[in-house]
């Protein structure tokens, strides 16, 4: 399994097409967090990273599937799966291997954004104590960003056992990504937009929302940590991951 990380890994970085994602990725957040009067957050006038954590699980599913489009449609197109299969390694360490690999990507990418908690603390209104005198900053809420960020990593984590998933039903990458942003589009926020129908407004609207990552993620989101949204995305993941398996099994 450590092999089959090492090797995506270096497959990733070994084509411009890895450069480019994690650039875009990170030039779009710039653009929405400081340039886009929209979306600025100098323009909100608050020092929150509330602007960051709305916009970046839309930022993530472009990110994710295309990190993901690869893993074995790419394995499939060139052949090598089936030598991968004749080695001393199980198809569950081969999706192991990939998957964690996809994650530290995406770990990766997410790692400059902690800049702007930086950046935004240093912005922050202070205040001059009376009875000490020290400057006191009105800063961040510690709790609510750690939280956030631990909600955006299972976002993460789940939009890429889909996107593992998905890149093992066919060889086409093209294919695999559209397959993987529509599939991710519709488990986060499909089921909040089919609660908000009218017909689903007899107190069903709370459980199907309860269906879709949106309602986990924004959860988290408010700095409480509960039992049930971690059980929910680790559930999906662990579903996804056993689709990839059969998905192989079946191919074999």
């Amino acid at each position: 399994m450590r092999s089959i990380f090492i090797k995506e890994i270096n497959s990733f970085f070994s084509s411009i097409v890895g450069y480019v994602v994690l650039l875009v990725f990170l030039v779009a957040c710039g653009l929405f967090l400081w340039i886009l009067p929209d979306y600025s957050i100098i323009g909100y006038g608050y020092a929150s990273m509330d602007r960051f954590f709305a916009i970046a699980p839309w930022l993530l599913l472009l990110l994710v599937p295309a990190v993901t489009m690869r893993s074995f449609a790419d394995e499939f197109r060139t052949g090598t799966i089936e030598w991968l299969s004749t080695k001393p390694v199980t198809d569950v360490e081969i999706i192991m291997g990939k998957y964690l690999a996809t994650l530290a990507l995406i770990g990766f990418a997410l790692l400059p954004t902690l800049i702007y908690v930086f950046t935004i603390s240093n912005l922050s209104l202070t205040k001059l104590d009376p009875e000490t005198r020290e400057v006191i900053s009105i800063g961040l809420d510690s709790g609510a960003i750690i939280g956030s960020y631990i909600g955006l990593f299972f976002l993460a984590a789940t939009f890429a056992a889909v996107g593992v998933f998905c890149s093992s039903l066919t060889s086409n990458q093209i294919v695999v990504f559209l397959i993987a942003l529509i599939s991710c589009y519709l488990l986060y926020t499909g089921f909040e937009q089919l609660s908000k129908l009218p017909s689903f407004a007899e107190g069903i609207d709370y459980y199907l929302s309860m269906i879709g990552m949106e309602f986990h993620y924004n959860s988290i989101s408010r700095g409480l940590i509960d039992s049930r949204d971690v059980v929910y995305f680790l559930s999906i993941i662990i579903l996804f991951m056993s689709l990839t398996r059969f998905s192989l099994n079946k191919r074999k």
